[in-house]
């Protein structure tokens, strides 16, 4: 119940509202049950994210080039500017590389595809090894490029 008292002041008069009635006073609780359930779907978001996310963990430099293919990544064999080849992120050697890619490739029921991720220092022998390697296994290769370096 709301009682209005008229106040009168050097400043005019005054109308203050006094509320007469109790109010209830309640523990105040939070609810974490949308909370859980807002964390859990970026937990799953930032997973699958994650498992999709190809990142390069051998850091090269890559050549430069004006165009893109887009290639389905059955495996990517890096080559670093030590003249170090890895399979994914297994580093082995020239004589090693057939037999550490026939696994990845049987497992392709399309069109196998092996990316090349090349230093741009190393030499055009050590690619070319790498591209006769997966024709010899039936796969296509694909350069890794740096598509922003040439205009």
């Amino acid at each position: 119940m709301r009682i209005g008292v008229e106040h009168r002041s050097a400043f005019g008069r005054q109308l203050i509202n006094m509320n007469l009635r109790r109010r209830l006073k309640e523990d105040a609780e939070v609810h974490t049950g949308p909370l859980n359930d807002i964390l859990f779907i970026l937990l799953m978001f930032f997973l699958i994210v994650s498992t999709l996310a190809n990142p390069n963990v051998v850091k090269v430099t890559q050549p430069k080039s004006k165009g893109d293919t887009k290639a389905k990544q059955t495996v990517v064999v890096s080559i670093d500017a030590n003249k170090q080849f890895y399979v994914g992120t297994m580093r082995v050697t020239l004589d090693e590389l057939k037999a550490k890619l026939q696994p990845f490739l049987a497992k392709e029921t399309e069109q196998p595809s092996v990316v090349i991720n090349a230093d741009k220092t190393v030499p055009i022998d050590d690619v070319v090894a790498v591209m006769r390697v997966a024709r010899d296994l039936g796969a296509k290769t694909v350069l890794a490029v740096d598509k922003n370096g040439v205009k």
